[in-house]
């Protein structure tokens, strides 16, 4: 079974920063667009960010601009999503999704997700 990995997670202060990295046992990330999602308790999922195959291309959305990062390290075949600044309304559980085709871009539908990583940020 195909599937995505992510750590990293955990609690940290307001203007803190955590890292979080998704990985596969399965999968050569740097062939696919890796897509982090966020989900807070009763609301909907969002997505963060996004880092495309080819160029490395990335998005983010506008309530975390300027704060966080992603990246990767293919040597690793891990994808990291830097998070600095972090506020309590990033409190949530973070994950990593793909479309794992070769070549598809960061709206495709993705079929393979991690398990998710809390995101805890609180005073």
């Amino acid at each position: 079974q195909v599937q995505l990995v992510e750590s990293g997670g955990g609690s940290v202060q307001p203007g803190g920063s955590l890292g979080l990295s998704c990985t596969s046992p399965d999968l050569t990330l740097s062939y696919y667009a890796i897509i982090w999602f966020r989900q807070a308790p009763g609301k909907e999922r969002e997505v963060v960010s996004c880092i495309t195959s080819n160029y490395a291309t990335t998005y983010f959305v506008e309530s975390v601009k300027g704060r966080f990062t992603t990246s990767r390290d293919k040597t690793k075949n891990i994808v990291t999503l830097q998070m600095n600044n972090l506020k309590p309304e990033d409190t949530a559980v973070y994950y990593c999704a793909t479309p794992p085709v070769d070549g598809l871009g960061c709206q495709s539908d993705c079929d393979v997700w991690g398990h998710g990583t809390q995101v805890t940020v609180s005073s």
